[in-house]
């Protein structure tokens, strides 16, 4: 029997922030895809996946950590001209911090807006199963952006409760 302070906690909606933090801790996510070196960084508010920048590994952009990197922060910095930009830093070996400054120019632009409707739909907290099943089922043209789409699927396939190989697959 469920008493009724356990039955109105369970029907709460979660707390979303609309304005988003200054700096959000993030989680990096590698993975692989047609032979290809992909990236995630996965900003998380309170644990949860809030949202989402990823592409590929490109030592000629910049995006170039080292492998015992999984762990850092995305902080949203405006500039004088009001222009904003996401920086990614990191505590390397030695407690130095290391910044890659302006993520959101990092990646090609159609991910890059496809990105920002996932971390939409992670910002206003849709079942992160639901998320992954939504980018799973994209009809997209071309090979290059399905296996982006597939890398973010396997990025946040980790955050469903009780999945912990990002290579498992999802049931449909």
């Amino acid at each position: 029997m469920v008493n009724m302070e356990q039955q109105n906690s369970e029907c709460q909606a979660p707390v979303v922030m609309e304005k988003r933090p200054e700096v959000l801790e993030c989680d990096v996510v590698r993975f692989q895809n047609s032979k290809e070196k992909w990236v995630a960084f996965v900003g998380l508010l309170d644990e949860h996946p809030y949202e989402i920048f990823t592409g590929l590994m490109d030592d000629d952009e910049g995006i170039l950590l080292p492998k015992s990197v999984n762990r850092g922060r995305i902080i949203k910095v405006v500039t004088p001209s009001g222009a904003k930009r996401y920086d990614f830093q990191f505590e390397n070996k030695r407690g130095y911090k290391i910044t890659v400054e302006g993520l959101n120019e990092k990646f090609n632009q159609e991910y890059w807006n496809y990105a920002k409707l996932i971390s939409g739909m992670l910002r206003y907290r849709m079942p992160i199963e639901n998320v992954v099943k939504l980018v799973s089922s994209m009809s997209l043209e071309g090979d290059a952006i399905n296996t982006w789409k597939a890398g973010v699927a396997r990025a946040l396939k980790k955050y469903i409760p009780g999945q912990s190989d990002v290579d498992e697959d999802i049931p449909e």
